[in-house]
């Protein structure tokens, strides 16, 4: 199992033919391996990696969170609340200046604002936020999403 989750997280985009020949498995052994990664709940799912740059009107933001913790129940009660959102993609405890780092999307800049502020700062528990939207992505999941324009592996140097 170990070595199957290994090539799915650092490998190409392979396909469960090429995997299986990678590892030395057959197509029924490799199946019988994913159903129990999900059945365990190891694998939650498969997402692909889309250019954003291409037929992408989904507007992307980072929030920072500042929130009470709850007795009894610490930070973990209020973050699942804040992700069950639809426009929560990922949610993260983090350490530092802030306490819970959001991953959000919606159709347009307005559609996150209102999140914000309709649905966040409305939140008991949540003390501040403070949002960033993604402008341009650069590589996302590990994958350079616009080649190099210079051509070459050197850093563009102007004086």
């Amino acid at each position: 199992m170990e070595k199957l989750l290994r090539l799915m997280l650092d490998g190409e985009a392979l396909s469960t033919e090429q995997m299986g020949r990678i590892l030395g498995y057959t197509r029924e052994e490799l199946d019988a391996e994913l159903k129990k990664m999900y059945d365990e709940g190891i694998l939650l799912g498969w997402r692909p990696v889309i250019n954003p740059d291409v037929e992408d009107s989904t507007v992307h933001a980072a929030i920072e969170l500042r929130i009470n913790p709850e007795r009894d129940g610490g930070f973990d009660r209020l973050a699942q609340r804040i992700s069950r959102f639809d426009q929560v993609d990922s949610c993260y405890l983090m350490s530092g200046a802030y306490d819970l780092l959001l991953f959000v999307k919606a159709k347009s800049l307005r559609g996150v604002a209102s999140f914000v502020y309709e649905k966040l700062a409305t939140i008991g528990g949540v003390t501040s936020t403070a949002t960033h939207f993604f402008l341009k992505t650069y590589k996302q999941q590990g994958f350079l999403i616009q080649k190099d324009v210079n051509g070459g592996d050197r850093l563009f140097y102007s004086p």
